[in-house]
């Protein structure tokens, strides 16, 4: 299949307005219109994973890591970065990074986090704001019932797992129809006066090109009149790390056990027992320590993440226990997870998990 096509798919399940704005997510390098005959997964681009896809004949590399974070001004291979990006691009491959939008998403890398630990009535954490907004428009009531589906299909009303919303009053429009129009309704050069009824739903804003499209093609009018306002609200399936339950209560030292036996740890770096039991457990997936004071106000016992710096442990401040697991710990299991996403919408499509452990990171037991 065409690579953009694998793109919309990925882009559609984690929508790249949901990376921090930091991030490098999406296509790094190759053209949207190449065929794809194979795809490697990695969390990480090195020139490894490239050496790895040239021998198993994969045109394209997914990673979640991004190789390309910060601006490239020269390729002339001087770094791994370059040496990599390089690599690619002269043997065809394209690189596609598919970071904290991943990270963001409900049933996305942190939920992969919560299953491992059985966490149960899984939610985010720190939901995002300034991904959703609102369209008003007015209709005439006979007209409403098509274009309010059409709305509803291209993805507008949808609140939590609530589908079909909207917000419907009735008023009276006015215009008048110049020359050269064609008005569905009054006539030209007179001023007409029309019941209509004012709808207001809200949308993900990555679909606002669909839904502009669904309200000109199923509007009854020449000139539709609408307005699209950004909102504040935060969307509660979409943010920063996970928070649940586990099933039975624990004693630290069995839970900091259970979760180095879930998660594949090599150690795990944390603070003192709070001297409470482990039951409400909060999850990042990488670099978390931003999240701690939420983790803390949303009443966690325990914050597994990883790149704790020496003096951010203190911060627990015997509320909670920090149990920093790693960074490639944290993230590992997030290529299955992406060969899994793929292969439920293309059960035929040659996807491949690297055999390569891209960890950095070297422990001295």
């Amino acid at each position: 299949m065409r690579l953009a096509v694998l793109i919309k798919y990925l882009e559609d399940y984690a929508p790249l307005n949901y990376q921090e704005d930091y991030d490098n997510s999406g296509l790094l390098t190759g053209d949207v219109n190449e065929e794809v005959v194979a795809a490697l997964v990695a969390l990480d681009c090195t020139e490894e994973i490239v050496d790895e896809a040239i021998a198993k004949n994969c045109n394209l590399i997914i990673t979640h890591h991004p190789i390309v974070f910060k601006g490239l001004k020269k390729l002339t291979g001087k770094n791994y970065v370059e040496r990599v990006v390089l690599k690619a691009i002269k043997n065809n491959i394209a690189l596609y990074a598919i970071h904290t939008n991943l990270d963001s998403v409900h049933n996305g890398v942190n939920g992969v986090i919560c299953n491992r630990l059985g966490l149960q009535q899984a939610r985010i954490l720190h939901p995002k704001s300034g991904v959703l907004k609102k369209l008003v428009t007015f209709c005439p009531p006979a007209q409403l019932p098509v274009l309010r589906e059409a709305l509803f299909a291209a993805g507008a009303g949808h609140i939590g797992n609530y589908s079909d919303a909207s917000f419907n009053a009735d008023g009276t429009g006015t215009f008048k129809a110049g020359p050269g129009t064609n008005p569905f309704v009054g006539e030209q050069g007179l001023q007409h006066h029309e019941h209509e009824t004012r709808i207001e739903m809200i949308f993900p804003m990555q679909n606002e090109r669909k839904i502009l499209l669904a309200l000109l093609e199923n509007h009854p009018y020449e000139e539709v009149a609408y307005d699209i306002y950004p909102l504040e609200n935060k969307l509660n399936t979409v943010g920063a790390g996970m928070i649940g339950w586990l099933e039975q209560e624990m004693e630290a030292s069995d839970f900091l056990g259970f979760v180095k036996s879930r998660m594949n740890a090599m150690l795990i770096r944390h603070t003192k027992s709070t001297g409470k039991k482990i039951k409400k457990v909060a999850v990042c997936g990488g670099s978390g320590s931003f999240l701690l004071q939420h983790a803390i106000a949303a009443g966690a016992d325990a914050f597994i993440t990883a790149d704790f710096k020496y003096h951010e442990f203190f911060d627990a401040d015997g509320k909670l226990i920090i149990a920093d697991i790693g960074h490639f710990e944290s993230e590992q299991f997030t290529s299955e997870l992406l060969i899994d996403i793929i292969r439920e919408k293309f059960p035929n499509f040659a996807i491949r998990l690297t055999e390569h452990n891209t960890n950095p990171i070297n422990y001295f037991i």
